[in-house]
Formats: structure tokens, sequence, C-alpha cells
């Protein structure tokens, strides 16, 4: 299994980004990290050699880049309208380099995200803002209501990086072209979020699974196990 280290200055951001890169070619997936995770927290957890297989097969090439969550979401010391600033520079490096660099080295012209607990709501935002850009959206104990960390204020950046507020509004027509799935379990503290989403996008008819592990935790073994099933299901 190839594993690739990149150290690159991010214009979005103003500041070096650090990822890991394993593989060498298939279907381009970004895997997010967890609550202030770093780029190595899924391969120290686990979850790449959970895929391996599809790695080694050539099926999946994946990209595991670096949260800001210690400036955005996570940043106590500043006010709620410079965490979600700060999250929306973030979300451009995303749109504007990772995506298009990741289609790019693989010619796929769109990408699949993933992540577990905080890093299934990077994945979920990121999907959610720009569906011509991303084809499959598998998140594992997300959660996906922001206003948690916003101590009760709201502004527009809030609103647009807040998939349960944007998303009943918005009729992009890739919105109903993607494969999502919901991957939750019985005793996930973020089940209700799941739920919650989940009945969002039955409200739009927007296909999707909300796939509920029986006696499972909010924690690393539940998502190892299901990272490789739905990497089984990406749809091109």
């Amino acid at each position: 299994m190839t594993e690739k280290y990149y150290n690159w200055y991010s214009n979005q951001l103003g500041t070096h980004l650090e990822m890991l890169v394993f593989g060498d070619r298939g279907y381009p997936v970004i895997l997010f990290p967890t609550t202030k995770g770093r780029y190595f927290q899924n391969k120290d957890e686990g979850l790449i050699e959970s895929a391996r297989w599809f790695i080694e097969q050539g099926l999946v090439k994946i990209y595991c880049p670096d949260s800001i969550d210690h400036l955005s979401w996570y940043n106590k010391e500043v006010h709620p309208a410079a965490r979600a600033y700060n999250h929306t520079w973030y979300d451009k490096m995303l749109n504007e380099e990772l995506a298009p660099w990741a289609m790019h080295e693989t010619g796929v012209n769109k990408v699949a995200v993933a992540g577990c607990s905080f890093g299934g709501y990077h994945a979920a935002n990121f999907a959610f803002k720009h569906p011509d850009k991303v084809s499959n959206l598998f998140t594992m104990g997300g959660a996906f209501d922001i206003k948690q960390f916003t101590d009760g204020f709201y502004n527009d950046d809030i609103f647009y990086n807040n998939p349960v507020d944007f998303l009943p509004g918005d009729n992009n027509p890739a919105l109903w072209q993607m494969n999502i799935i919901l991957g939750t379990s019985e005793h996930d503290m973020c089940k209700g979020y799941n739920i919650d989403m989940s009945n969002i996008l039955n409200a739009k008819h927007i296909n999707h699974w909300l796939d509920i592990r029986p006696f499972a935790n909010h924690d690393w073994p539940i998502w190892r196990e299901m990272f490789p099933h739905y990497l089984s299901l990406i749809k091109g």
C-alpha cells in the first residue's frame, strides 16, 4: 500500500497544510479526521488499514488532510463569527485546491468524501454545499448541526456551513444523484443527528441509506467495520 506525505502552502488559508495520501490510483476519497484531528489520525486509528484491500487493488485513492478545527469551530478564544469565517476559508481550500487536485490526479470528475464523528460533519457540509463535485458521501457517527459551537450567535457564514439549515432549501439537481450513507449505531451519542438528517433527506425525496448498527458505540471499532463496507458501494 503506497503512502505519500504532502506539505503544501494553501493560498486560501494562507498557511501550510499537511496530508497523507494512500494509493496510486482509483476513485478519489477525501477522508476527514475527527475533532481537531491531524492528517495522520485515520491511519493511526486503523481506518486506512481497514481499507487496505481497496487501496492495494487500485479501487480508491484516499486523501487525508489536516483539519483546522482548533482555529474554527473549536476555537473558544475568538468570537463565533470568527470561528465561522475561518471555516469558510477551509471550505474554499477544499473546493478550490484539494478536490480539484484529487480529481486531476485520478482522472475522475467528482470525489467521494467521508469522515467519522466531527469528520462526518466536514464530509456532509462539503458534499451538500458542493454536490457538483461530490458523488459519494459516507459519514460514520457524524453530527450535522454546527450551532452547538456558536454560543447562540448566528449569521450567513453559520447558515451556509450548517447542513441542517441550508439543505432544506437547496434544490441543486446533483443532490439527487449523490450516493449518501449515514452510518450510526444503536448506542451512538450522535444517532439523533443522523435520524434528523435522514428526515431532511426523506422530506426532499433524496435517496440515501440510514445505516444503524446494533450494539455499537460512538467509537473506532464500528467505524472500521463501516468504512470498507461503504467503499464497496462507491458509485462513479
